[in-house]
């Protein structure tokens, strides 16, 4: 299980980018010489943290528009479950990632970002149709933050970086940071996010990550689907990915 327990880890570093160790300004002037980012987004895939992690942003004045971006996708039943039994005053029946994470900001914080983006059903579109939002707002951009869940953060970036210019700034900054840990036999996180996955979800959202990002004929880089640009897997990740998904074979997200 310790065995485990570290190949989940070295695919969750893989995959949950952060560029910077904490979302202030002092980082973003020390790693990129600016204060405060043109745009911040935040991904409605994310787990409920991520309305923190968007608020704390927005009250330390880290960008100068503010954006949540999804509408409804292979995570969202998750978060309007969560979103029901941890805050059941907080409306989100029915309603797209974008809003659920809007109310949440609003009920918790009293905070509203300037706009939302509530159409978008994959990562993809999740791109596009905020690029387009952007343009049609009259949004122009040099630098921007974006924050998805850990499992799907690199996977964020590399759609991303297909659709905007090479000098255009990208700044990481996954939702939260775990390891995972055994305790009594099981596995374990080592402290707790709100709205955290259980194991075997994180898991199993991890382990869809390694065939969409692998540039082959299955996968989403330009050799495969052509979604995102070209991304590497080091040695040790697909190591961690070939022993994970023998031990859990029916825990892969085919990527379609």
């Amino acid at each position: 299980m310790e065995i485990v327990a570290k190949n989940i880890n070295t695919l969750s570093d893989f995959c949950g980018t952060r560029d910077v160790a904490e979302l202030t300004s002092e980082q973003l002037q020390r790693k990129y010489g600016i204060s405060q980012a043109d745009v911040m987004v935040l991904f409605g895939g994310s787990i409920l943290c991520g309305g923190d992690v968007l608020a704390e942003a927005m009250k330390n004045k880290i960008a100068k528009t503010y954006v949540i971006v999804g509408g409804a996708g292979h995570t969202t039943e998750t978060l309007r479950v969560t979103m029901r039994s941890m805050f059941p005053e907080v409306e989100a029946e029915n309603l797209p990632e974008a809003k659920v994470f809007a109310n949440y900001l609003m009920h918790q914080y009293g905070l509203e970002v300037d706009l939302l983006e509530d159409k978008s059903t994959n990562c993809g579109n999740n791109i596009t149709y905020l690029l387009d939002l952007l343009k049609e707002k009259g949004i122009s951009f040099r630098s921007i933050i974006i924050s998805q869940d850990a499992s799907m953060q690199r996977r964020m970036d590399a759609v991303l970086r297909k659709y905007v210019a090479e000098e255009i700034q990208i700044i990481n900054y996954a939702v939260y940071s775990t390891k995972v840990t055994v305790e009594n036999g099981s596995l374990a996180y080592e402290k707790s996010n709100l709205g955290m996955w259980d194991m075997e979800r994180y898991i199993s959202l991890l382990l869809g990550e390694i065939p969409r990002l692998t540039d082959d004929e299955n996968g989403y880089g330009p050799n495969g689907k052509d979604f995102l640009v070209h991304v590497e897997i080091p040695k040790e990740v697909q190591t961690a990915f070939d022993e994970l998904k023998r031990k859990f074979p029916g825990l892969v997200r085919k990527a379609i």
